[in-house]
């Protein structure tokens, strides 16, 4: 093999690894820890009531 076609595939298998390592990061979900995930869900129900209670705050007045 001559100099010149060695040198192209070493930086072509170096790129070709590079590829790959980034690719996996973008498919994978960043981790997130139980206690933030608990916190999360109960922020959610949280804004889940107080829509449901600015909605009926809404409606009752105008029926009067």
């Amino acid at each position: 093999m001559s100099r010149k076609n060695k040198v192209k595939e070493t930086l072509l298998k170096k790129h070709r690894r590079t590829q790959t390592k980034n690719s996996r990061s973008h498919n994978k979900p960043k981790y997130i820890c139980k206690a933030d995930r608990e916190k999360m869900e109960l922020e959610a129900e949280q804004a889940a009531a107080e829509s449901k209670n600015t909605k009926v705050e809404q409606v009752t007045p105008s029926e009067e």
